[in-house]
């Protein structure tokens, strides 16, 4: 049991060279797992929201609904390279925003809405 201990530990047992070399594998192997678990619960899904992200973004186009970063809600009126144009309200007031600032995208369409909104209703309303 105290050779064991002293394998993980990475402290040379009393017995001899190759409990200190053994130990010495151990503490890579540690080390080499510490960067996997790293690599696993940090980068790669942190990738995955970048490629996300940028896909959103390719994606937009004229007509959709938009929120950005800041928390201002929009239509969509033009796209251009680096940046959008979002109409703010009805008067026609307009934003131009560069693309890493729109935080979210809803392209649920106004038809689609309405239709949702009338299956939510009482069916007794209806008739």
């Amino acid at each position: 049991m105290l050779n064991n201990l002293s394998l993980l530990l990475g402290v040379p047992a009393a017995g001899g060279a190759t409990a200190g070399s053994s130990g010495s594998y151990i503490q890579i192997l540690m080390i080499v797992g510490v960067f996997a678990v790293f690599y696993l619960l940090i980068i790669r899904p942190q990738r995955k929201k970048q490629k996300d992200t940028k896909q959103m973004l390719s994606a937009v186009k004229k007509g959709d609904k938009v929120t950005s970063i800041g928390g201002i809600r929009g239509t969509v009126k033009n796209v251009a390279d680096g940046t959008i144009i979002v109409e703010v309200d009805n008067k026609g007031t307009t934003l131009e925003f560069t693309k890493s600032a729109i935080g979210s995208v809803d392209t649920a369409s106004a038809p689609a809405k309405a239709a949702k909104e009338d299956e939510s209703k009482d069916p007794s309303e209806k008739k």
